[in-house]
């Protein structure tokens, strides 16, 4: 299997050289590297070459690495239901740059983007409707970014007494809660059990 797959990267390599950076084969998936503004095109010829037919787009998702220039990873999950085979495309983008938007080649990228711009903040070029799709359309900030806060900006509760919906700002201090514990077990003064075992 992994062979197929590196012949795979190979010819993907050689057939379209302006497209492809690099391949790699790892716990018996294929991924690629890609040049970002080539995207759409290199999905449309995925899908529609012979030997590769990767008709369904499984998913899209991102990585946030803020130490690079090239801050972001968008991730392409592909299926081949004709071959058998899955392949992923991974494509570097600075945090300033725009992707080209898949929609035209995978309908199905719409909801994917969308979600992507709402937790990380990039932006797809050709996207037909880019817009928050799970936060709140005021919501500041992108969750899935590695310098968002674990707590947030705002709190979100009911209000009984004016009986709506009200945001505040956060009260919970992080610096003086502490996590010293080894294990979410320790600092609890009672046995669970099983625990009388490990003493003997």
């Amino acid at each position: 299997m992994s062979e197929a797959l590196a012949e795979l990267g190979a010819k993907l390599r050689d057939a379209r050289p302006q497209m492809v950076t690099g391949y790699s084969v790892a716990f018996g998936e294929l991924t690629v590297t890609a040049m970002a503004d080539t995207i759409p095109d290199l999905l449309d010829y995925l899908r529609s070459e012979p030997n590769c037919r990767f008709s369904t787009l499984i998913d899209i998702t991102a990585v946030d690495h803020p130490e690079r220039v090239k801050r972001f990873d968008v991730v392409y999950h592909l299926l081949s239901m004709y071959k058998n085979h899955r392949i992923r495309l991974k494509v570097a983008v600075g945090e300033d740059e725009m992707l080209p938007s898949a929609v035209g080649v995978h309908p199905a990228a719409n909801w994917f983007e969308r979600e992507i711009f709402d937790m990380f903040g990039i932006l797809f070029s050709g996207h037909p409707d880019l817009r928050r799709i799970l936060t709140d359309y005021g919501f500041r900030g992108h969750p899935l970014r590695k310098d968002f806060p674990t707590t947030g900006y705002v709190e979100v509760r009911y209000d009984e007494a004016q009986k709506r919906v009200v945001y505040e700002p956060v009260k919970l201090v992080q610096d003086y809660r502490q996590f010293d514990f080894m294990s979410p077990w320790e600092g609890a003064h009672y046995i669970l059990p099983g625990d009388q075992k490990a003493a003997k």
